[in-house]
């Protein structure tokens, strides 16, 4: 959990004299309220920033870190001009680039946090001691560490992950990839290898209805990554007025990457161990 010290030097970034970065006070209210079930202004009478110190200062450390985490999120979406280096971001109200140590302080322990209580931290984790390739693990470093600084950047990174595992276990197999191969077809010939894809599961069983429906939920995983890069990340060029999506979005690819990742890697080293592949 969050130090005292941690919570304090969060709430000297957001709180601007009163105000809590660009937030009116009712959406502040409403902000707070979806939060952590608490309109602050509302409760305390009180200016957004002193409501806010007066909420950590009496809330459980869970509550309290839980707004805190939101509003860094926040923080990290629409104040990108006060600890980014480009000039083109929006400036909201209170900007100030004086503020950027104080955010390169703070994103640390808010990683630290963030890392512990990732539910797929393991899953990153798993990938790189099974996968023991340099590479790889390099991938997946700069991944979980991209889906909060550069979420946009992250969208483009899971898709590449989710390649990388696909053509790794397709040439372990002495599979022959042609180069018109795009990630939908890699995945799709990755869980034909694997048995995995919907057209393998006998449905006259009494599980099996809910086993095809779950991998057809997985592959489509692999296809809302891709698309999601294709129209979000990196590796397309954007139009001036173009935003990066919010970091709960990048969230969502990166775990969804790593979820189906891990579960291929599984399965493939599941079919091996019973010489089911070489």
């Amino acid at each position: 959990m969050l130090s005292k010290n941690e919570m304090g030097l969060l709430c000297n970034l957001f709180n601007r004299g009163g105000w809590v970065l660009d937030f009116s006070t009712n959406e502040f209210d409403t902000f707070t309220l979806g939060s952590v079930g608490i309109p602050l202004c509302e409760h305390y009478r009180l200016s957004k920033g002193k409501s806010l110190v007066a909420f950590i200062n009496e809330a459980s450390l869970a509550d309290s870190q839980r707004l805190l985490f939101d509003l860094f999120e926040h923080y990290e979406t629409r104040y990108q001009c006060e600890f980014e280096s480009r000039d083109d971001y929006p400036h909201p109200q209170h900007a100030d680039r004086n503020y950027g140590p104080r955010y390169r302080q703070c994103k640390k322990f808010v990683e630290r946090e963030q890392s512990i209580a990732s539910p797929y931290k393991q899953s990153a984790d798993f990938i790189k001691k099974e996968f023991s390739s340099e590479s790889m693990n390099e991938q997946i470093d700069l991944l979980m560490r991209m889906r909060t600084e550069h979420p946009t950047d992250a969208i483009g990174k899971s898709k590449e992950v989710l390649e990388s595992c696909c053509k790794t276990i397709l040439t372990n197999q002495g599979i022959d990839i042609p180069d018109d191969w795009d990630a939908p077809r890699l995945s799709k010939e990755t869980a034909k290898l694997l048995k995995v894809s919907v057209g393998d599961v006998d449905t006259n069983g009494p599980e099996g209805k809910i086993v095809k429906q779950i991998l057809g939920s997985l592959q489509g995983l692999a296809t809302g990554v891709i698309e999601f890069r294709n129209a979000y990340g990196d590796g397309h060029g954007h139009a001036a007025q173009f935003q990066s999506l919010p970091v709960r979005h990048a969230k969502l690819a990166v775990g969804s990457c790593l979820t189906l990742v891990e579960y291929y890697w599984e399965t493939y080293e599941w079919r091996k161990s019973r010489g089911l592949l070489k």
